[in-house]
């Protein structure tokens, strides 16, 4: 499924993939989900790079691997990531992989038939019935997991997962909140509760995905289209406010909801993606006034070897239920109409089963 211009309806055609080369695998892709970056690519929101091969929150079946490929082999069950970490950078060396400053794809590029080469989505490309990526974003799991379900670790899920976890550190008794109740909000308010928090505040416009944040985890919600958020986490908090409040939405109105809504020496994580042209203006008094931290969360600075295996198992003990993030599933040439329920707010997420 390629995108072939900007804002051009994406299409199905046929990919050439090579074999892998050193470091490489092919991986046989069993389902991916519908996510907006790839709607991003689509629109010319990444870069102009076109055409594009879209797709890569995904999971499947290792093929071939290339020379000097240890991690995985041939019949491995693997949920891909964007981000195969080198090992010598220098957050690498300081046992800080998850902040991996030299992250890496495949060499080698896919291309159509007359040889046009492709722009893999994150360097994963798994709209497709193979993909070749760095054997580095294989991360192998149990494949008890339905395929549609680990596909999702590979971005949105483990990106709001993580953000709660990995870089709020929400802990038992904690009060959290949640601006934004989309694939990534709703997966930090599922890791809020994975991690204890005693009170999980979601907040959204839209009253459908507020239910769907209570069915998820959350203790309260606010609908910020009819309440001023901050007064009502407020509220909810014994006037203090939040100990982490996660902002899923990336609009500097949002993040400053966020900064206002949580407790003195509390946490700010910024999760959603905000775009280039964006300023933010809060008065410098009130970031050294209020203290505590103020945190960006990149995939949920997750480390790929360590968090999905660990998700899964905690998914197959009935302990977190990523099956509730899977809207619907679908087939590979209904992803445009699927752009559109995503766009419209009317999924959590789709999946592509091949």
């Amino acid at each position: 499924m390629i995108a072939p211009g900007k804002n051009e309806p994406v299409r199905v055609e046929t990919v050439v993939v090579p074999d892998p080369g050193p470091g490489e695998a092919v991986v046989k892709i069993q389902a991916c989900g519908v996510c907006h970056t790839d709607l991003h690519y689509k629109q010319g929101g990444i870069n102009d790079d076109f055409p594009f091969l879209l797709g890569h929150e995904a999971a499947g079946i290792v093929e071939t691997v290339g020379d000097g490929v240890t991690d995985v082999a041939p019949g491995d069950f693997v949920i891909l990531n964007w981000r195969a970490v080198c090992g010598q950078c220098r957050a690498c060396l300081r046992g800080r992989p998850w902040y991996c400053f030299n992250t890496h794809n495949a060499k080698q590029r896919m291309t159509l038939t007359d040889g046009t080469e492709l722009s893999p989505a994150l360097g994963i490309g798994a709209f497709a019935e193979k993909t070749l990526v760095a054997a580095g974003q294989c991360t192998k799991v149990d494949p008890a997991v339905s395929p549609a379900v680990a596909g999702l670790l590979g971005c949105g899920v483990m990106a709001g997962i993580g953000a709660a976890i990995n870089t709020g550190n929400v802990g038992r008794g904690d009060s959290v909140a949640v601006i934004g109740c989309g694939g990534v909000g709703d997966a930090a308010i599922a890791g809020s509760r994975l991690a204890g928090a005693a009170k999980i505040i979601a907040v959204d416009i839209d009253d459908r995905k507020l239910t769907t944040a209570r069915e998820i985890g959350a203790t309260h919600t606010v609908n910020s289209r009819e309440t001023d958020p901050v007064e009502a986490i407020r509220e909810l908090t014994g006037g203090f406010g939040a100990d982490v409040v996660i902002e899923a939405v990336g609009r500097p109105e949002t993040y400053q909801q966020a900064f206002y809504a949580r407790d003195l020496a509390g946490t700010v994580v910024l999760v959603g993606v905000p775009t280039p042209d964006m300023k933010l203006d809060l008065p410098l008094i009130d970031v050294f006034g209020r203290g505590g931290a103020l945190k960006s969360s990149w995939y949920g600075d997750c480390l790929p070897s360590r968090d999905f295996p660990m998700l899964i198992d905690l998914h197959l003990q009935g302990r977190l239920d990523l099956g509730a993030f899977v809207s619907e599933t679908i087939a590979l040439d209904e992803v445009e109409a699927a752009f559109e329920r995503m766009h419209h707010g009317d999924v959590l997420r789709s999946v592509v089963v091949l």
